[in-house]
Order: structure tokens, then sequence, then C-alpha cells
């Protein structure tokens, strides 16, 4: 890891790669988007040697940015706060691990405990805060769907049936239809996202092989 930080650092540096010195944060954020696309197909079709390509692609984009971040005139920071901010956050999500607390019995009970301290950590933001408005809009809605059932929110409430109708009537209801499919996804336990994607693999492979 020492020497891929230290590759990183003299890319960025004055005799370095003039490309990698003009980038910024914003110009980057493209890439770690692409790249975590790249790594779920990588996963996705259980394929080792890519998702070992992928991962190396991705954590480039951690060290890049942790490396731009170090030249900000007011607050600075490295890879190593970087890794401490994550460490931190692990010890505080983890307490049946690193504090020894009951009550943790299964999978199941983790999950739950860590949306629990999710929600005291963030108490006084809107439940659906730090929900990536770039998210594909499947995986947005899963997600947004999944934190607003945790509040409480109805089925009629998430399709939007407990409101006034929508001006663009077969857009809205279009959007309904596809709220709903989410729902069931959401549900039998099925990622959306992934399961449109498995989908797309099928047929592309399908075509490859011959005529539809």
């Amino acid at each position: 890891m020492a020497a891929v930080v230290a590759a990183m650092d003299r890319l960025r540096s004055p005799g370095g790669c003039p490309w990698d010195a003009e980038q910024t944060h914003r110009s980057l954020a493209p890439y770690a988007v692409e790249e975590a696309f790249e790594l779920a197909e990588a996963a996705e079709s259980d394929d080792r040697a890519a998702l070992r390509g992928e991962l190396g692609d991705l954590l480039l984009q951690v060290l890049f940015h942790a490396r731009v971040a170090e030249e900000h005139p007011s607050d600075p920071f490295d890879l190593e706060d970087v890794a401490q901010v994550l460490l931190d956050k692990l010890v505080r999500r983890h307490p049946h691990v690193f504090a020894e607390t009951d009550g943790v019995r299964s999978a199941a009970d983790v999950e739950v405990a860590w949306h629990e301290i999710k929600k005291r950590e963030r108490s006084g933001e809107d439940v659906l805060a730090g929900i990536p408005l770039a998210l594909p809009a499947l995986a947005r809605a899963q997600k947004v769907a999944r934190r607003l059932r945790r509040e409480g929110v109805v089925q009629d409430a998430l399709l939007g049936e407990d409101g006034p109708p929508p001006a663009d009537g077969a857009e809205g209801a279009l959007g309904r239809e596809l709220m709903g499919l989410v729902l069931r996804a959401e549900a039998a336990g099925v990622d959306a996202e992934a399961a449109l994607r498995a989908h797309l693999r099928r047929l592309e492979d399908a075509r490859r092989q011959g005529p539809i």
C-alpha cells in the first residue's frame, strides 16, 4: 500500500503527470461513479480477475481524492485521516463486536442496531438525508422506500396515491407503476437495480449467441 500511495504522490507532484496535476474532486467524481458500476458488474458476473482489477481501480479513486485533499488551503486531510474516520465509524456502529454489548444474536439484529445507531448519529436531519441524487433511479427509489418504511410511511403514500394526482398523467402513472415494482422487490428482499442489470446481461448474452 505504501508503494501505491507513493506512486500517487509522484503523479500529482511537480514533475509528475500533467493530467493528474490538473484534477479536482469535482472532475474526478464521474470516474468514481463509473468505477463503482464496473466493480458491481464484476461482482455480479463472478469474474474474479475483473473483480481484482476493478477493486484496484476504485482504490485509485480513494487514493486520488485523498491526495487532492492534502492540498486544500484551509481544510487539508490525507489518507490516514480518511482511514481514521472509517475506523471510528466501524467501531461506533459495531458495539456488539468492539464494546462487547449484549442483545445482538443474528445478522438481522445487527442490521436493526446499525440503523438505530445511524438514526442517533443523524438526529435532527431529514430521514432522506445522505441519499445521493446521482444514484440510478431504481436504486434511489428502493433506498428512499426503505428509509421511509422504517419511519412508518405506508405503501399508498410511497406510491403517491394519498396525494393530489400528478399533472403529467401518463408519466405520473408510469412512475407509480415503477415504484410499485420497486416496493415488490424490497418486500421480496431483491435489489431492484441488480435484478434489472442481471436481466440485461441475459438479454445481451442471448443476443451474442444469435438473433433473439
